[in-house]
């Protein structure tokens, strides 16, 4: 093992010394109590310190994976016209030696008619059956929260955007309008390695990638739409987007820019209760319009997408579940032929199963889990068991790693294979 370096440790564990000694909850109900006898306005929020470190040598990379302290502040109001939502982030990140404010949401939810909902401003979008599988979400993600330990609250980003929700006797209606894209948080170097097909090799922040994204307003906007019906307890659901992939899939090959080339996507899902546990399919076939059906090597080909799971409870406050899922790529013998001379060549079928454990103990406050994703195609996988223990109503302890492997590092986790770690975490919620 390497060696890891600690300095930024004692600094952690003074701070949470300092809130357990500083924040009684009594001070800070009595401090919500006088906001909202003020402003009407409920606030509440958190302060989360995290630290996490590789276990094995990156030489493109830090020893030192995560290492934070964040203040999260969220207020909302009711009125009988509408709700206003606010969240945001102080984040110091010891790591990157940065701090950084970020504003989570924004939005004014308002009530046109009895049937009719609308939320505009930024927020967190979601929708699908897939159990950190996205087929027809096509909302931001972050990735590299995801990968380094943060919260899985963090691995939803924010979307600008303007949610309609029309609800008929047996049918809802979610209509989104983003007016400028709105890209994932991918692993670029900055933190996590990564595999640069250019010099078929693993790099990392002293070769960070450069993307040129779509920003223009109005120009560069996303739509997506999702139709949903309850019938017999299943829940059948019908989606359509019309945008740019989420991360960059293709390279401009004057620039040497990574791109996100223009997507449709046009999927369906079912989702309802049978044998005892809850099953789950989804599909969604992805029509990157740039790809010129599988003739541009710049640009990833169009694919068929589709997934089936399973959940059920297999013990006494213990649930499994299992998902197979698969990617097909579209016009793979044009993808074939025009590969340039040297490049990785990806499989035309993509194959990968997941397994989620959770076990829950001491009154549902300890949680210990398990996820895991293994492709037999690609002989590559990605586990993250975590525990979690919640101390009382608001300290709340966790821990957990980010496990890769594989066999080639270009395929997909195998590419990550540099950034296994651990981490461990402390909140105080108020």
């Amino acid at each position: 093992m390497n060696r890891i370096t600690f300095n930024f440790l004692p600094h952690l564990a003074c701070t949470a010394c300092l809130l357990l000694s500083s924040a009684p909850t009594a001070q800070a109900n009595q401090w919500q109590d006088t906001v909202y006898d003020t402003t009407g306005f409920e606030i509440g929020g958190f302060v989360d310190t995290r630290a996490g470190f590789r276990l094995q040598d990156d030489a493109n990379e830090r020893d030192s994976s995560l290492g934070e302290i964040r203040l999260q502040l969220e207020a909302d109001r009711d009125y009988d016209w509408g709700h206003i939502s606010l969240k945001g982030d102080l984040l110091h990140d010891v790591v990157l030696k940065d701090s950084t404010a970020e504003l989570r949401e924004i939005s004014l939810l308002l009530y046109p008619s009895d049937n009719m909902d609308l939320k505009i401003g930024r927020q967190t979008l979601t929708w699908g059956t897939g159990d950190l599988i996205f087929i027809n979400d096509m909302f931001p993600k972050d990735w590299q929260a995801f990968f380094i330990g943060r919260d899985n609250e963090y691995l939803k980003a924010p979307s600008d955007a303007i949610k309609t929700s029309v609800f008929f006797d047996h049918y809802s209606l979610n209509l989104i309008y983003t007016p400028v894209f709105n890209p994932s948080t991918y692993v670029s170097g900055e933190r996590l390695s990564y595999y640069n097909p250019a010099t078929a090799s693993l790099a990392g922040r002293n070769a960070r990638i450069t993307d040129e994204q779509p920003d223009s307003w109005f120009t560069d906007a996303e739509y997506a739409l999702r139709l949903s019906r309850q019938l017999q307890g299943w829940e059948l659901a019908l989606y359509g987007y019309s945008g740019f992939w989420k991360e960059p899939e293709g390279v401009n090959p004057l620039s040497g820019n990574y791109l996100f080339p223009a997507l449709s996507v046009y999927g369906a899902s079912v989702r309802g209760t049978m044998g005892g546990g809850i099953a789950n399919m989804e599909m969604g076939y992805y029509d990157s319009r740039d790809s010129d059906s599988g003739s541009n090597p710049n640009i990833r080909n169009s694919e068929l997408r589709w997934l089936v799971g399973y959940e059920h409870e297999i013990g006494h406050e213990l649930t499994g579940a299992l998902q197979y899922y698969v990617e097909w790529m579209q016009d793979y013998s044009d993808y074939k032929s025009n590969l340039p001379a040297g490049m990785s060549r990806r499989d035309e079928y993509r194959h990968m199963l997941t397994l989620r454990l959770t076990k829950l103990l001491h009154n549902q406050n300890l949680i210990i889990s398990l996820f895991a994703y293994y492709s037999p195609s690609d002989q590559d996988g990605h586990l993250r068991p975590k525990i979690s223990y919640k101390i009382s109503d608001n300290w709340l302890v966790d821990g957990g790693a980010n496990i890769f492997w594989g066999e080639d590092e270009s395929t997909f986790w195998g590419r990550f294979q540099d950034n296994t770690n651990i981490y461990a975490g402390l909140r105080y919620s108020f």
